[in-house]
């Protein structure tokens, strides 16, 4: 299938969908996180521009100076720096198969804080964004029976690399993507090609023409037990695929989400930097990142709502009370990383790898 920029661009959330501003992604999933911190800076230019649905941009990205991007797997994001002192997480859309660029989609977004106003309407073809190297929240499980994957809006960008992935690897899939109407939908004639190729893959559902919203329940129901599922989209939408999921194993559900929680540690504590020797007093409401930055102490971030990963960091002491949307159950459990931006501790200290 072609990889080109139109159609193979993707993005999270409130400003886009798998696109954190600051919405963002989670995952459900055992699989293990690389640190964000660890991951190299790039310099990539913008190699073309179009337009994947009427408010979406689709936006293709090389290496500015023409040296090898890092690897990548299906349902990675890219934090981008925009001006402003804006970080903003997008997924990806193409295929890990094509190492020569990445393609995002932004979704115009009417409440946008700046990143999805400032891409749909001031970027241009040429210009050079600072990012840093994919990361990803969403992994695809790629040897599943059958991986199905439920999509709304914008939510469809991180599942169309992982379609992508899957053809490659000629295993079986099924998508659900419901979204308003079909104006507001991306990637359309591409996933009518595949279901084309190969009959009842690719499930449609537009709100306007259909009366009403996708019936999520009944078409999960529907999916085989021993199958992957996946979901993004709007928050009720989750709350939904949750509700239909908990008759699965665990680790065959996972999700990524455009918002946080909102909530917020209610005790106060003491974080310890290990490898900086410093400590810092975190009240009751406030959070590591905010308190640290308070302090002059720049710490890797973009959504602030513990939903795109970026700001995690590894814990060497102490008992965390976590509030994030993107570890998965085991992961809390095991109590080895915490989302500095939203995330505090039930213990008095806690001592962070910083």
């Amino acid at each position: 299938m072609s990889e080109g920029l139109y159609p193979g661009s993707g993005a999270l959330a409130p400003d886009s969908a798998c696109q954190y501003e600051p919405m963002g992604a989670v995952v459900t999933s055992s699989a293990p996180h690389q640190t964000p911190a660890e991951t190299p800076v790039l310099r990539l230019r913008v190699a073309a521009l179009g337009m994947a649905a009427t408010t979406i941009r689709a936006v293709e990205l090389v290496s500015a100076d023409g040296s090898p991007l890092p690897a990548f797997t299906a349902g990675s994001h890219i934090n981008l720096k925009l001006p402003g002192d804006l970080s903003r997480s997008y997924s990806l859309t193409n295929g890990p198969q094509t190492t020569d660029r990445y393609t995002i989609a932004v979704n115009r977004d009417a409440a946008s804080r700046g990143g999805s106003a400032y891409i749909a309407e001031t970027l241009k073809v040429g210009d050079v964004l600072v990012a840093d190297a994919p990361h990803n929240t969403f992994p695809l499980v790629e040897d599943a029976e059958l991986t199905a994957m439920f999509a709304g809006g914008i939510g469809i960008t991180p599942m169309l690399a992982m379609i992508r992935r899957i053809e490659a690897l000629g295993r079986p899939w099924k998508l659900f993507y419901a979204a308003r109407n079909r104006a507001s939908a991306a990637f359309v004639a591409e996933l009518q090609a595949l279901e084309a190729a190969q009959p009842g893959r690719v499930h449609f559902h537009f709100d306007d023409e259909a009366g009403k919203v996708m019936p999520l329940l009944k078409l999960a129901a529907g999916v085989p037990k021993a199958a992957h599922v996946y979901c993004c989209g709007p928050s009720r939408m989750i709350d939904t695929f949750k509700a239909s999921a908990g008759w699965r194993p665990p680790d065959n559900v996972h999700v990524e989400h455009f918002a946080g929680t909102n909530a917020k540690p209610t005790t106060a504590f003491t974080v310890v930097l290990k490898r900086q020797g410093r400590e810092f007093y975190v009240p009751a409401g406030e959070s590591i990142m905010q308190v640290l930055e308070d302090n002059g102490i720049a710490v890797a971030h973009s959504c602030r709502e513990g939903v795109c990963g970026t700001c995690e960091t590894r814990v060497l002491e102490g008992e965390c009370d976590h509030k994030d949307n993107v570890l998965s159950a085991r992961e809390r459990e095991a109590n080895g990383l915490i989302m500095i931006c939203c995330s505090g501790a039930k213990s008095e200290r806690l001592v962070l790898d910083i």
